[in-house]
């Protein structure tokens, strides 16, 4: 399938040099933009937020994302500094960009008093699309590679982007050496897994707590993260083990804890969605999945009842609500209508 190695070069603009690298990922987020609007206005949230938020987001991921690189790979640095900072640049990783990203997100938005985990759960899924089309910026580069394989997806590596001490071209031929294609296995991980996360949004919609997509995307790379870096041999590691599945043991737990936690019988309300009554996808919450709320869109059975929306199911959710005046068994205040989220 992959017969030549491929040039890194995309075209040229005069003395101006454009990497494939770099294009992919601004392909990557071009298509990302498009999917976040999209799925902001499913979710009930104002598409306007994401022009300047992108933006933020974007620089604030690149730069946690090429420092995480640089850590993980401080030998090609070590020698000229300058190389961190002077074009053409290449090599970003991906869970210093998250890091960043997200604190970079959170922060935009409190400033703008959106809600976060809302948004956290219609980024996840971009996340992935752009993942899954800047990786291949990698394959240009001839990085992000594995051992060697004889499956007729592998890919050449040149003698002069081989890890030397590993896959040395005495012994392993330009002409007849494949080598897994690690970036190939994370782009078709990050289409099925955004691909998933819309699935879930639309089918399990009250059944999800905002921000459960996010800790679903959490998992999900983590795992795929974590098998990856098995057929790595350039790995960052801490005492023999590779860094990168170290934090994503970390990631993973965050992410099963955090759906367990939040899953538990007593858990806080949500705030709506900005726009309700137009959301299709993304979670409901639990403000109105546990109590009735005096609002034509939240007037919602319980996830898993059988309520048919009947005159007789009326009257009993008019009886719930004349019993919600009665003070609560743990003691807390009555909650009237204009104590609900938003």
């Amino acid at each position: 399938m992959f017969d030549v190695p491929p040039d890194a070069i995309a075209f040229q603009l005069g003395p101006l040099s454009i990497g494939w690298y770099g294009l992919s990922y601004a392909i990557g987020l071009a298509v990302a933009y498009v999917l976040l609007v999209r799925l902001a206005r499913l979710a009930g949230e104002d598409p306007d937020v994401v022009g300047n938020g992108i933006i933020i987001v974007a620089v604030a991921a690149l730069i946690g994302g090429r420092l995480y690189h640089v850590i993980d790979q401080w030998h090609l640095y070590a020698n000229d500094p300058l190389k961190i900072v002077l074009p053409p640049y290449s090599g970003l990783g991906v869970y210093g960009g998250i890091a960043t990203g997200t604190l970079a997100a959170w922060w935009y938005a409190r400033r703008r008093r959106v809600p976060f985990a809302r948004w956290a759960d219609i980024v996840a899924p971009a996340l992935f699309v752009m993942q899954a089309i800047g990786r291949w910026g990698n394959y240009f580069n001839q990085e992000l590679y594995g051992p060697p394989t004889t499956l007729p997806w592998g890919i050449p590596i040149d003698c002069a982007h081989r890890l030397q001490d590993a896959y040395p071209c005495a012994s392993l031929p330009e002409a007849t050496t494949r080598f897994h294609p690690l970036f190939l296995y994370e782009s078709v991980s990050g289409i099925i897994g955004a691909a998933f996360l819309i699935w879930l949004g639309f089918r399990f919609r009250d059944r999800l707590r905002p921000g459960d997509l996010f800790l679903v995307f959490l998992i999900w790379y983590g795992v795929t993260r974590f098998l990856l870096e098995n057929l790595r041999e350039d790995n960052w590691t801490f005492f023999g083990v590779p860094v990168a599945q170290i934090v994503s043991l970390t990631v993973i737990a965050i992410g099963v804890v955090g759906l367990f936690v939040r899953h538990r019988g007593s858990h806080r309300a949500d705030r709506p969605a900005t726009n309700p009554q137009g959301a299709t996808w993304g979670a409901l919450g639990a403000a109105w999945m546990m109590r009735p709320i005096d609002e034509p869109w939240a007037n919602l059975p319980p996830p898993g009842s059988d309520i048919d929306d009947d005159d007789d199911d009326i009257e009993d959710i008019d009886d719930i609500d004349d019993d919600e005046t009665s003070e609560p068994a743990d003691g807390r205040p009555p909650r009237s209508v204009d104590d609900t989220p938003g």
